[in-house]
């Protein structure tokens, strides 16, 4: 048998095989082929496609078959906005109604105006220092301040600032909340625009502790809860607490508090930091 011919049987016995293997694969792709119901491409080509998993689910493909098997709110996307909500529901005969917007809020305002108790030198995450006598700080409720939520945003909506506390850019803020949940202490919480009256602490320690450490920690005096004409504070764990349903953001909390911690935020704050 001559070479010429051996390679020429060698090809057609590959291309045989290959042959073969292309029929199976067609058989199989139309045997176990999954019928997609055409809405969920039509809802994907809405959503954002950030793929951040503000949503819940593992990205914005997930998230539109989610929506279209009415397993998961056509609201669901925050990064979306009002706008993509909307057009989802035209798309699946539902009528939405705009929600309030909400923000990420810093529930501190310690930074630089808190006492250090350690030098800190290491990697820069605040989940990192936080495993270190409980934070740099003498709060160990307080922001710690190493950027984690500054890297967590997928928008570059935060920066760390000279108080070194974060602050949101509400123009590029998507309100994904991902930087709530990355934050090891607790300090960033959703808020809307109108609950303007915050606490910026969430201290629990005795007002003795508070105060030789923060310039403007709750010492949990309760003077905003005598003084406000809703009974809408209480002072727990040694913390004012408001509630944002009976508040009526008249700002007598705020005037009253003496260490400053209350401050009537607009809801403009920040919007253009």
């Amino acid at each position: 048998m001559t070479d010429a011919l051996l390679i020429a049987q060698s090809a057609m016995v590959i291309g045989g095989i290959g042959l073969l293997v292309g029929i199976v694969l067609i058989w199989a792709s139309i045997k176990f082929a999954v019928e997609t119901n055409p809405l969920v491409e039509e809802v994907i080509e809405v959503l954002p496609g950030a793929n951040c998993g503000a949503c819940g689910y593992a990205g914005c493909a997930d998230f539109a078959e989610k929506v279209v098997e009415e397993t998961a709110p056509i609201d669901g996307c925050p990064v979306g906005g009002f706008d993509v909500v909307k057009e989802i529901g035209g798309k699946l005969g539902q009528e939405v109604k705009e929600a309030e917007s909400i923000y990420p809020f810093v529930r501190c305002n310690g930074g630089v105006h808190c006492t250090d108790k350690i030098d800190y030198v290491g990697i820069e995450d605040c989940r990192a220092v936080m495993m270190i006598s409980d934070g740099e700080k003498g709060c160990s409720y307080g922001c710690v301040g190493q950027g984690t939520c500054v890297r967590a945003c997928p928008f570059g909506a935060i920066t760390i600032g000279d108080d070194r506390l974060p602050h949101i850019n509400k123009n590029m803020c998507k309100s994904c909340a991902i930087c709530v949940d990355e934050c090891p202490n607790d300090i960033l919480v959703m808020a809307s625009d109108s609950e303007k009256v915050h606490v910026l602490c969430r201290s629990n320690d005795k007002g003795k502790l508070v105060k030789s450490v923060c310039e403007f920690g709750c010492i949990g005096c309760r003077i905003c809860a005598k003084n406000c004409p809703e009974d809408a504070i209480t002072v727990a764990g040694f913390l004012a607490v408001i509630d944002q349903e009976k508040c009526t953001n008249c700002g007598l909390c705020v005037e009253n508090c003496p260490q400053k911690t209350i401050e009537m935020i607009s809801p403009s704050v920040e919007a253009t930091a």
